[in-house]
């Protein structure tokens, strides 16, 4: 009876512990909106959800709050005429006027990043930016636009991007080879570069979060959430900003490939 009383008492304390128990990653599951069942291609789930609302602020920023604009521009136009000309300038200063045509694509691929981003900064909300299912296509669709436009704007002079003219004639064959892995490599490195500095973070956070729970440490705690949260708001920014110049820097390569 004893052991059976001691038994109990340990699954009790076995399933308090377990419930005690802290896991970071749990923020990125992406779950349905609607009922428990499996998630298939055209379930509507919290990525979809934020998804939408990540359109719906671009929306709101870019074309009602500038839809009347006035000469003394309002905090939203302001904000929205900073980032037309940050993004603008910074297309012109590595792509050339040649570049400026492209301008519509790379604004909206800046805006839907830095907009995701920071709406996954808002408590209980879900980073769509985490997940390679988000970050992969953005960085395949920039990888294929730039392979297609510099075949249809420079013919087989495209291939001259892996051609390193200015090398030894015996070294050229090696570099070739390794500019074209490096080329191929690219979409790797442009989606996991964004998609793990942001699921690092945020993993980062919750971590310092669940410690916040004991009273010993709470106050370090919330000093090392706020300034990882600080930490947190630039990195949003600063994820949205690479992934954007590198996209400039790839597209200055269709256009211009020769080294």
């Amino acid at each position: 009876m004893a052991t059976e009383t001691t038994a109990a008492h340990g699954a009790e304390g076995a399933a308090e512990s377990s419930s005690l128990v802290f896991h970071p990653m749990d923020q990125f599951i992406v779950e349905p909106l609607f009922g428990d069942g499996a998630i298939a291609w055209y379930t509507p789930t919290n990525v979809t959800l934020w998804l939408f609302f990540a359109i719906l602020a671009i929306i709101g920023l870019l074309v009602l709050s500038t839809s009347k604009r006035a000469i003394v521009p309002t905090r939203m136009q302001s904000v929205a005429e900073l980032a037309y000309g940050f993004i603008y300038k910074m297309l012109e200063d590595i792509c050339g006027k040649e570049g400026i045509k492209y301008f519509p694509y790379v604004m909206t691929l800046f805006m839907f990043i830095v907009v995701a981003n920071f709406l996954g900064l808002i408590p209980t909300s879900f980073t769509t930016t985490s997940h390679f299912a988000v970050t992969i296509p953005l960085a395949l669709a920039v990888f294929l636009t730039v392979t297609i436009l510099g075949f249809v704007k420079n013919g087989a002079g495209f291939l001259g991007l892996f051609w390193v003219s200015s090398a030894p004639l015996a070294l050229r064959p090696v570099l070739a080879i390794i500019e074209l892995i490096s080329y191929f490599v690219r979409p790797v490195s442009h989606s996991i570069r964004l998609a793990g500095n942001v699921m690092a973070g945020h993993a980062v956070i919750k971590v310092f979060a669940g410690f916040a729970a004991i009273a010993v440490i709470s106050p370090v705690s919330v000093l090392a959430i706020t300034a990882m949260y600080g930490l947190e708001v630039l990195v949003a920014f600063i994820q949205a900003y690479v992934f954007t110049i590198l996209t400039c820097v790839y597209l200055k390569d269709a256009l211009h490939p020769s080294h």
